[in-house]
C-alpha cells in the first residue's frame, strides 16, 4: 500500500534489551578483569540481590557464560568462575580454532557473491581498527566484539549452520581476553594486518589464500597469547 505523505514515515519497531544481557555483560567484565576469583562459587540468589534482579536473568546470564567456558556448573553445587585456561589447554583451544576456521575462510571465499559477506567483513575490520585498546575490559569490548564479528562472518560466509554450532561451541575467544587484564590488547597491528589479508582473499574469491590466510592468523594469535602466558607466570 501507499505511504500516505500526511502521516509520515511508519515507526520503527524497537526491540527492548533484555535484562539478562545486562547481568551477563557485568558479570562477564567482573570475571575477565579479575574482581571475581577462579574457582569462586556464583550464588545465583546472591548475585539477584547485588544487581536488584530476580533470579531468571541471572540464571540465563550464568547458561550463556557457561558456554563460554568462562564459568562451570556442577550437580548440587551450582556455578562457579572456571580457572584460567592453561598455556596446555590454550594451545589445545587454538589447534580446534585451526581444525574449523581455515576451512571455513576457504568455503566463505567460495561462495562471496552470494553471502553479502564482504560489507559484514568490512564494517567489523574498520570497528576493529578504531577500538580502544585500554586495560581493563571495559575499555576493550568494542575492540573484542569487532574481533568477534569479524570470525563469526567468516563463520556465516559458510552458510552452514553445523560450522556455525561447531565455532560457537568452542567459546574460545572469552577466554585470551582475560589476559588482557590490566595490560591492554598487545597485538592489535598484527591481528589487524592479518585480518586484512583475510578479508581481502575472501572478498576476491580466493579460496587458498582464504585459508592460508586464516590460519597464518591463528597461529600468530596461538604463539603471541602462549607468549603473554609467559610473561604472566
Amino acid at each position: 500500500m501507499p505511504t500516505d505523505p500526511k502521516r509520515g514515515a511508519s515507526p520503527v519497531r524497537i526491540t527492548p534489551r533484555l535484562i539478562a544481557d545486562d547481568v551477563h555483560d557485568q558479570l562477564l567484565q567482573l570475571i575477565v578483569d579479575g574482581h571475581i576469583d577462579a574457582e569462586q562459587p556464583l550464588s545465583i540468589d546472591g548475585l539477584a540481590r547485588d544487581f536488584g534482579v530476580s533470579s531468571s536473568p541471572v540464571r540465563e546470564a550464568l547458561a550463556r557464560l557457561e558456554a563460554t567456558g568462562l564459568v562451570r556448573r556442577f550437580a548440587l553445587r551450582g556455578y562457579s568462575v572456571a580457572p584460567a585456561l592453561t598455556a596446555g589447554e590454550l594451545g589445545d583451544l587454538m589447534d580446534a580454532r585451526l581444525l574449523i576456521e581455515p576451512g571455513a575462510a576457504a568455503a566463505a571465499a567460495a561462495r562471496t557473491a552470494e553471502s553479502g559477506i564482504e560489507a559484514l567483513l568490512t564494517s567489523a575490520q574498520e570497528a576493529l581498527e578504531t577500538a580502544p585498546r585500554g586495560g581493563r575490559f571495559d575499555d576493550v569490548r568494542e575492540y573484542y566484539d569487532a574481533d568477534r564479528a569479524f570470525h563469526l562472518a567468516v563463520i556465516a560466509g559458510t552458510g552452514n549452520r553445523f560450522i556455525a554450532q561447531a565455532y560457537e561451541a568452542l567459546g574460545g575467544q572469552f577466554q585470551r581476553f582475560r589476559l588482557f587484564s590490566g595490560r591492554g590488547v598487545t597485538d592489535a597491528e598484527a591481528t589487524i594486518a592479518e585480518h586484512a589479508a583475510i578479508r581481502s582473499a575472501i572478498v576476491r574469491g580466493d579460496a587458498k589464500a582464504a585459508s592460508e590466510g586464516m590460519h597464518a592468523h591463528l597461529t600468530g594469535v596461538r604463539h603471541r597469547a602462549l607468549g603473554e602466558m609467559a610473561d604472566i607466570s
